[in-house]
């Protein structure tokens, strides 16, 4: 039987091991996926989660800072996203009017519409790439698990 001691020890070096994994699937899968939007669409994986989230939300359009969250992106790399998304026509800049101190990033009708395409192709390429590994219950409980360690419940 083993200590409370050794068990610690093992548990350590199996999360320390499911950590370096985990970093090292995150960084294959974005290289994998983020190399077919950005050619097909001209879009960064952080792009199109841009247009994503503000696509899901009543008007199309977050304040930059709640945008910056979701995308767990410091101010200046949402600032510097932004400015490429609005370049590009995808997003616009919008003053709230009740707080000028407050600005909002909102999709565009051209944004919408680079969005649908770019879902369609990027939402197959992700089916592709973990069916390619994994079975459809090891995909559903790979959800799951990541769902708990990024704090997403149901």
């Amino acid at each position: 039987m083993l200590a409370a001691h050794d068990i610690s020890s093992r548990n350590r070096e199996a999360s320390v091991r499911a950590y370096t994994r985990l970093l090292r699937a995150h960084a294959a899968t974005v290289r994998c996926l983020g190399g077919g939007l950005l050619e097909a669409h001209g879009l960064s994986i952080n792009g199109y989660e841009a247009l994503q989230a503000l696509s899901q939300e009543p008007g199309g359009y977050l304040r930059r800072v709640d945008l910056a969250r979701r995308l767990a992106l410091t101010p200046s790399g949402i600032t510097r996203l932004l400015e490429g998304l609005e370049e590009a026509g995808l997003v616009e800049r919008a003053s709230c009017p009740h707080d000028l101190r407050v600005t909002y990033a909102r999709l565009t009708e051209p944004g919408a519409a680079v969005l649908v395409e770019a879902a369609r192709d990027h939402e197959q390429a992700i089916a592709a790439l973990l069916e390619e590994s994994l079975s459809d219950d090891e995909i559903h409980e790979l959800g799951e698990l990541l769902g708990r360690l990024s704090g997403e419940f149901g």
